[in-house]
C-alpha cells in the first residue's frame, strides 16, 4: 500500500500526472475550475468539473489542490488574519505564472514562521506571493489563508469528484476520507492507486468527527428519532477533542483537535487523565472545557484562549467524552452506540458526559431546561442504534440549542466571488453604542460579519440599496451610511478583539432586513454582551 501523505512539494521524482504530463500545474487552473464550479447551480457539473482538474493533477498536487478548493490546507493554522490580507497593498500581476507546488510552498513557509519577527516575516511572505499573483488569484488566495472559501465545493462534492476521478466506488472513498482524517490525502491514495479498502482505524491517526444536524426542541428530536429510547446528553459549550491512547494505562497519549491538529503539548492535563483511564489502546471522542470557582463552564472564548496557550496558565481545562471508536485493540465504528456507551462508561468513569436515556418528549424536555440552566450550550439526542458516522452530519444525532435575534446595522459590505460574483455579499455588522448619539462618529460598533442565508432576490436587492448608501471604498468593501436595519440570527457571543466591540457573533446568518425600523432602534452593544456569560 503506498504511503498516505504525497511527497514533498518540491519533488519531481513522483510528478507525474495521471495523464503522463510533467509540468507543474498552474494555479491558475485551481482558480478557472474554482470560478466554473461557483458559476453553476448544478452538482452534476460541479462534480465532473472538479474530477477533470483532480485527473490532471501530478501526484504531490492532489492533496494541496484538494486544500486550496475546501480553504483546509494541509500545514493547518497559518496566523494570517483578516486585517493583515487588507493591509496589504501589492498590485496584481498581469500575468498567471505560480504552480499549485509554489503556492503550496509559499503556504508551508507562513505555516512555519514562529517567534520574533514571524509577524513580519509572514508580512514579507504574502507580498512575495501576493506580487506574482493575478487579480482572481489573489481573490481566491485571499479565501483560502482566511478559510472562506466560497464556491460550493463542499467537501462532499469533491468527495464524489475523487471517486469519480479515480473510478473508485463512492463509499470505499468516503470510509477512506473518514479513517485518514484526510479527504486530501485519501485522494492522493486514490489517484495513485492505492488500496483504498485497506485503510482502516489506526491510533494515532484522528479521524474526522461525526456531526449532528438540528432540531428545534429536545422534544421534537425525540419525536423524529423515536418511538424507542435515545440519549439525550448535555452539548457543553466547549472544545470538541479526539484523544488517542498507544496501549494500557500509562501509555502515550496523544490529543487533537475538531480540525485534527495535534494540540497534545498543549493539554497536559488531558493527557494525564486519559493516561490512568483502565484497560488498553483508546479512541475517545469528547469535549473540553474550564469551569469557575463554582463548577460553572466558563465562557467559550475563555475555554478557547487555554485551549490555545502553550504557555503555563492557571485555568484548568476538564475533559468530557461521549464516545469511544476504539478501545483494547477493537474498533468499534460501526457498533451501535448503546454498545459504544456502554464500553465508554467503564473506561472513563465521571469523566462521561451527563446523559440520560428516555422515548419521552417531556423528559427530554426537562432535561434540556436543566442543562440551559447549568450553563451550558444545549444538548445533543442520539439514536442508541446508531453507528459512528465519521465525517458526516446525519440525522441520528440531532443538536438543540436557543437561537437569538437581534437588529443590527449594516456598516459596509465585501464583493462576492464565484456565483455572487458582481454582488454586495459579507455584510459587516454594528450595534447601536446608547452613549453615543446616531448621525455622530462611532454611534455605531462592529461587532462581526455574515453572508449567510442571503438569497439571490435579496443579494440583488442589497446591493443595489447599498451602493446608494455608498461612503467610500476600499479595495474589498464598500462602506456604507448606516441606515439598513437587518435582522440577524446568532447562536451567541463570544469575547474577541477582532472586532472594536470587543466580542464577535457565533454563527450570524441573516433573517431579512427590516424596513419598518430606524438605524437607531437597532439593538445595542450592551444587549449584545448580556450575553457573555
Amino acid at each position: 500500500m503506498p504511503p498516505t501523505s504525497p511527497p514533498d512539494a518540491g519533488s519531481s521524482a513522483d510528478r507525474v500526472g495521471l495523464d503522463g504530463a510533467r509540468d507543474a500545474t498552474p494555479f491558475a487552473s485551481v482558480v478557472a475550475t474554482a470560478e466554473a464550479v461557483a458559476g453553476t447551480s448544478s452538482r452534476t457539473a460541479k462534480i465532473t468539473r472538479l474530477a477533470l482538474l483532480l485527473r490532471s493533477l501530478a501526484a504531490d498536487e492532489v492533496e494541496p489542490a484538494v486544500g486550496f478548493l475546501t480553504a483546509s490546507v494541509r500545514q493547518g493554522r497559518l496566523g494570517v488574519g483578516w486585517r493583515t490580507l487588507t493591509d496589504l497593498s501589492v498590485e496584481p500581476a498581469a500575468t498567471a505564472s505560480l504552480s499549485i507546488a509554489e503556492v503550496d510552498a509559499a503556504i508551508s513557509r507562513l505555516a512555519a514562521a514562529g517567534g520574533a519577527g514571524s509577524a513580519a516575516a509572514r508580512t514579507e511572505e504574502l507580498a512575495r506571493l501576493w506580487a506574482r499573483a493575478t487579480a482572481e488569484e489573489q481573490r481566491l488566495l485571499t479565501g483560502i489563508l482566511l478559510g472562506e472559501v466560497r464556491i460550493g465545493a463542499l467537501e462532499g462534492l469533491l468527495t464524489d469528484a475523487v471517486a469519480k476521478a479515480a473510478e473508485r466506488p463512492l463509499e470505499e472513498v468516503r470510509r477512506a476520507a473518514m479513517l485518514t482524517g484526510s479527504l486530501g490525502r485519501t485522494a492522493y491514495l486514490a489517484l495513485s492507486g492505492g488500496d483504498l479498502a485497506a485503510v482502516g482505524l489506526t491510533v494515532g491517526v484522528p479521524v474526522l468527527p461525526m456531526l449532528a444536524a438540528t432540531a428545534a426542541s429536545a422534544g421534537e428530536a425525540v419525536d423524529a428519532l423515536g418511538p424507542d429510547p435515545v440519549s439525550v446528553e448535555v452539548k457543553l459549550d466547549g472544545a470538541r477533542i479526539q484523544v488517542h491512547r498507544h496501549g494500557g494505562s500509562g501509555s502515550r497519549v496523544e490529543v487533537f483537535s475538531r480540525t485534527l491538529a495535534d494540540i497534545t503539548t498543549r493539554v497536559p492535563e488531558l493527557v494525564e487523565v486519559v493516561a490512568g483511564f483502565p484497560g488498553g489502546s483508546l479512541i475517545l471522542d469528547g469535549e473540553t472545557l474550564t469551569l469557575d470557582e463554582d463548577g460553572a463552564p466558563r465562557p467559550f472564548q475563555e475555554t478557547m484562549s487555554r485551549f490555545g496557550s502553550t504557555g503555563v496558565r492557571t485555568e484548568v481545562l476538564r475533559p468530557w467524552f461521549f464516545d469511544v471508536l476504539h478501545s483494547d485493540g477493537v474498533d468499534l465504528l460501526d457498533e451501535p452506540l448503546s454498545v459504544r456507551r456502554e464500553r465508554l462508561r467503564a473506561v472513563v468513569g465521571e469523566h462521561g458526559i451527563r446523559a440520560i436515556e428516555t422515548a419521552d418528549p417531556a423528559a427530554a424536555e426537562a432535561f434540556s431546561r436543566e442543562a440551559l440552566a447549568a450553563g451550558h450550550e444545549g444538548v445533543l439526542v442520539k439514536a442508541l442504534d446508531s453507528p459512528y458516522a465519521a465525517g458526516r452530519r446525519g440525522r441520528q444525532w440531532l443538536k438543540v440549542k436557543p437561537v437569538h435575534t437581534y437588529d443590527l446595522v449594516v456598516l459596509a459590505a465585501e464583493w462576492g466571488s464565484g456565483r455572487r460574483t458582481g454582488w454586495l455579499s459579507n455584510l459587516h455588522l454594528g450595534a447601536r453604542d446608547p452613549a453615543v448619539a446616531v448621525g455622530e462618529p462611532g454611534a455605531f460598533v462592529m461587532v462581526g460579519k455574515t453572508f449567510k442565508g442571503l438569497t439571490d432576490e435579496t443579494l440583488r436587492w442589497q446591493t443595489a440599496r447599498l451602493l446608494e448608501l455608498e461612503t467610500r471604498r476600499t479595495r474589498y468593501a464598500v462602506h456604507v451610511t448606516p441606515a439598513l436595519v437587518v435582522e440577524i440570527a446568532i447562536d451567541g457571543v463570544q469575547r474577541s478583539s477582532r472586532y472594536p466591540g470587543g466580542l464577535a457573533l457565533r454563527f450570524a446568518r441573516v433573517k431579512g432586513y427590516r424596513d419598518d425600523k430606524r438605524s437607531a432602534d437597532a439593538d445595542t452593544i450592551e444587549a449584545l454582551r448580556g450575553l457573555l456569560r
